[in-house]
């Protein structure tokens, strides 16, 4: 299975947020948020597995500014690394508001963890990943720390439910 670049599945969704994405205070909520950062997580894992991928964990989710109704979202994409069947998907989101074309304002990120799968649900083969750039090396070897730490934080809730 040939190796691919980041460049290979990058993506970027953008959309028009509506009042039916509100919360009580009148920004859009922040679950609609999650799930447009999910979805284009899933487009990305798709891409650069070759087929089916599901979430397997949201591993961080920063919100940084409220997004506001008819707000342009935009969602920024692609692979951090990868395992044997799982990827880490970044994802930025940025909104350019209705009153003010051409500025915008990064208000969000995160970090998905993809699995990609077989028509039994089971996790299979993706594609090694050789990032192309010093950024996207940067974000190779930060991915490679968030899984460790995912593993670690892991393994001793594991240990203090045997001890305790």
């Amino acid at each position: 299975m040939a190796a691919r670049t980041p460049s290979y599945s990058r993506i970027e969704l953008a959309t028009l947020t509506s009042r039916a994405q509100a919360n009580l205070l009148g920004n859009i909520h922040g679950g609609e948020v999650v799930k447009l950062a999910d979805s284009t997580a899933g487009v990305v894992a798709q891409r650069h597995s070759g087929g089916p991928a599901v979430t397997a964990a949201l591993d961080e989710m920063a919100f940084l500014e409220p997004v506001r109704v008819g707000d342009i979202i935009r969602t920024f994409g692609q692979v951090n690394w990868v395992g044997t069947s799982s990827m880490e998907i970044g994802v930025r989101i940025e909104t350019e508001p209705w009153d003010a074309a051409g500025e915008v304002r990064h208000v969000g990120s995160a970090y998905f963890v993809f699995v990609a799968v077989d028509a039994a649900g089971r996790g299979r083969p993706v594609p090694a990943l050789e990032p192309e750039s010093a950024e996207d090396q940067r974000r190779h070897r930060e991915a490679g720390i968030r899984r460790a730490h995912r593993l670690a934080r892991r393994q001793e809730i594991e240990a203090g439910r045997v001890s305790g």
